[in-house]
């Protein structure tokens, strides 16, 4: 069991004057709305840290509280490899399974946690999906936290991706330019798939191998929009292997799990970027399982 959260969210011009309930049942979808209610009814919610009622209703500007009691999480992979450390960074390796970051039920049960029990200045400069493996990188200064994020805003990190794809593609490198934006979700209300008016993204593959019919893939991504690589393999006709979300196409899934969910074969292979300290080139590698090495 963990020692629960406090979950803090402050109202909206656009939720002014709906009721308690209806706020947490529409902001939150994970809950059903009887879920909420028994939460409220338990005094687990507070408004402007005063407890509550369902039918109360909320203001713009006021902070509403979920005080969620301890839970047990979820069994993962509790673990990670050190890949790279000096005063300023640190790089590690996550294994397939284990969240980068809190949340979907997630805090202790996170490669964020067991890397601060270390290294408790530990500040992550991205993240990687629950079911994503590789390279994942901190900082340990403010400096440093500055001058990565200024990286990743400027696109000067090259990211290096290894991928097992549905097929394999007829043509040996794939140059893919398509916006992601958000779009129905039966569970949770929106997710990011490929869309028209969505923010532009660009990811470049090369087909390095196969697996019994299914093609494996170097992945080289300029932007880092959530879910890039599965959304643009997917759009193309060649989602990954064991992705429970995103269908050949684009579409998603009739059965459509959630974003997180694992099952897919994605590996984040290689980083380099300049080093905020020394300016020198830094380039960091982390071994992808055998299922994806040519």
């Amino acid at each position: 069991m963990n020692q629960g959260f406090e979950y803090r969210a402050s109202i909206g011009r656009e939720a002014d004057g709906l009721t308690v309930l209806s706020y947490l049942a529409g902001r939150y979808r994970h809950s059903h709305e009887s879920e909420w209610r028994d939460r409220v009814h338990r005094g687990e919610v507070r408004l402007e840290g005063l407890a509550t009622h369902e039918g109360c209703l909320v203001r713009a500007g006021q902070c509403l509280v979920w005080s969620r009691p301890p839970w047990e999480e979820p069994s993962v992979p509790m673990g990670y490899a050190l890949l790279f450390r000096d005063d300023h960074l640190i790089a590690v390796a996550k294994p397939r399974g284990l969240p980068s970051l809190p949340g979907g039920g997630f805090l202790t049960h996170t490669l964020l946690h067991l890397v601060r029990r270390q290294w408790p200045e530990a500040t992550p400069a991205h993240r990687l999906g629950r079911g994503t493996s590789g390279l994942v990188l901190f900082a340990r200064t403010a400096a440093a936290r500055r001058a990565l994020a200024a990286a990743w805003r400027g696109r000067t990190v090259e990211k290096v991706y290894r991928a097992l794809v549905r097929g394999v593609p007829a043509a040996a490198e794939l140059t893919i330019d398509l916006p992601i934006g958000l779009v129905p979700h039966p569970r949770l209300g929106q997710v990011h798939a490929a869309v028209t008016c969505g923010k532009d993204a660009h990811t470049r593959a090369r087909v390095i191998g196969s697996r019994e019919g299914n093609g494996l893939l170097e992945i080289v991504i300029a932007t880092g929009r959530p879910h890039q690589i599965r959304i643009h393999m997917a759009a193309v006709g060649h989602p990954l292997v064991g992705d429970p979300l995103y269908a050949s196409g684009g579409g998603i899934l009739a059965e459509a799990g959630l974003p997180g969910d694992p099952g897919y074969w994605l590996h984040a292979h290689q980083l380099a970027l300049t080093h905020p300290e020394t300016s020198r080139t830094l380039r960091l590698e982390c071994p992808p399982a055998a299922m994806l090495r040519p």
